[in-house]
This record gives C-alpha cells, sequence and structure tokens, in this order.
C-alpha cells in the first residue's frame, strides 16, 4: 500500500484501539476500510489477527500487572475454543472476497442491533469493551470456583462454538464472549474480559497459524495496524469513559451502517 494508506490503516487502529477500550467493536470499523484500502476479504480476516494478538498480549500483561489473573480457568477455556478455532479459520481461508463481504455486512449489522439493544438494557455507569479491555477499576468480589460454579461446563462447551466464529471471521467475538462468560457462567465483569483476552490470544494464533499456511496474511499491513491498534489501547486506557463514550458509539453506528450498505453492493 501507498504511504498515505498506511497512515490512514494506522489512524483507524488508534480510533479502533480506543473503541475498544471505551466501548468496544473496533474490528468492525478496521476490517471495512482494510476491503475498502483494497485488501481482499480473505486476507484482511487474517491480517487483522496479527494485531488482535498484539493488543490481547498488552491486555493480558496490565491485568496481571494489577493482580487480576487465573490462568487455570482461562486455560481450560482457551483449549476448548481452539478446536472450533481451527476449523473456523480454515473455513475462513475459503471464503471468497464477495462472499467474505455479505457475511462481514451482516454480522456488522448483527453487532449493531446487539450494541444498540444492549445499551438499553445496561446501567449508564457499566462499558463494554472489546478486543483490548484494559481498565484502571479495581473489583473487591470474589470469582466463584468452577467446582461451586453449575454452569461452568455449559460455558466450557460453549467455548467451541465460540472458538469457531473467532477462527471464521472475528469481527465482534467480544459480544459473544461476555454472553458465555458473563450471562451463562455467571462470572462478574472485570473477570468476564480478563479470561476473555486469554481465550482470544490463545485461539487467534492458531488462527494466525492456519492464514499464514494458506498465504493470506499481509504481515506489513498488519505490523503497522498493530501498532495503531496498541497506541489506541493505550490512549484508551487513560481516558475517561463517560468523556468519549457517547461519541464514539456515535460513529460507530453511523460507520457500521454505511460500510455495511457498501458491502452488500459490492
Amino acid at each position: 500500500m501507498d504511504l498515505w494508506q498506511n497512515l490512514l490503516l494506522a489512524g483507524v487502529g488508534i480510533i479502533a484501539g480506543i473503541l475498544n477500550v471505551l466501548a468496544g467493536g473496533g474490528s468492525l470499523l478496521v476490517m471495512p476500510t482494510m476491503i475498502f484500502l483494497g485488501i481482499p476479504g480473505a486476507v484482511t480476516n487474517g491480517t487483522i489477527r496479527v494485531a488482535i494478538l498484539g493488543q490481547n498480549i498488552t491486555a493480558i500483561t496490565s491485568f496481571r500487572q494489577k493482580g487480576f489473573s487465573d490462568f487455570r480457568l482461562s486455560f481450560s477455556l482457551a483449549l476448548c475454543a481452539l478446536p472450533g478455532a481451527f476449523l473456523g479459520a480454515f473455513l475462513g481461508t475459503k471464503l471468497s472476497n464477495v462472499w467474505f463481504n455479505r457475511v462481514l455486512a451482516v454480522v456488522m449489522l448483527g453487532a449493531l442491533v446487539m450494541m444498540i439493544l444492549g445499551r438499553r438494557k445496561k446501567k449508564p455507569t457499566q462499558a463494554t469493551p472489546d478486543e483490548n479491555p484494559i481498565t484502571d477499576e479495581t473489583h473487591s468480589e470474589s470469582e466463584p470456583s468452577v467446582a461451586q460454579n453449575p454452569n461452568s461446563l455449559t460455558g466450557h462447551l460453549l467455548m467451541i462454538l465460540a472458538g469457531f466464529y473467532g477462527g471464521f471471521i472475528q469481527a465482534g467475538i467480544g459480544f459473544i464472549l461476555i454472553a458465555i462468560l458473563n450471562g451463562v457462567m455467571k462470572i462478574d465483569l472485570l473477570r468476564t474480559n480478563m479470561h476473555k483476552v486469554f481465550i482470544v490470544a490463545t485461539y487467534t494464533m492458531a488462527a494466525i497459524g492456519i492464514f499464514a499456511w494458506q498465504g493470506k496474511i499481509d504481515w506489513t499491513t498488519g505490523l503497522i495496524l498493530m501498532v495503531g491498534m496498541s497506541v489506541g489501547g493505550w490512549i484508551g486506557s487513560n481516558l475517561a469513559i463517560k468523556k468519549g463514550e457517547s461519541f464514539i458509539r456515535a460513529v460507530l453506528y453511523t460507520a457500521i451502517v454505511c460500510m455495511s450498505i457498501k458491502l452488500l453492493l459490492t
């Protein structure tokens, strides 16, 4: 890509990184931008994984430094997601550009509906971060152990399906994982995000292997995007949630609708 395209992609990555921390859904902005810059759909699907891996490793480190980690449960959940991720990633490499655009458009519109409905049900003081949910909040409640959680088995089985979706297209996976970890397993939101970034980082490594094997990763673009999203994540973690969330969500909603229409028409 030309220099201006790389700068644009890095800029979008910064916005996505901020969005992921303050609100969620950064990938829904990045992937259509990559397609509009001329990157084929399947390559977009593989390349964005490089940035997502870097961002989630940063998030894992941040949680660890702040005293939040339960690698035993995170690892068992991630292991359940791996088989689905391998299959999903392999099928993702076989999607034609036209069908990838259509699938992405449907996913984006579905995520938009979920975000709008979620905002209506959610308390004003809560936030729903996505791929890189770094937070400075502390939480005093203890997480129920796996043995005490009657929904643990269900949650682990659902991870297989979540892994398949994450390996297949990735965009919006945060909403699915939050629904499983918080909605089904009843893990508090802070620790839900703690587990989520570990799960995504783990299956993303597997997905990168599949996409790289099929030659569907543009490494230079992926690294540029990773820098942008990491910078955005750092900025977002230092912003007050109320200050920027409403504006960023309005931009995201508008972008999703416009980009979905464009994808469906191409």
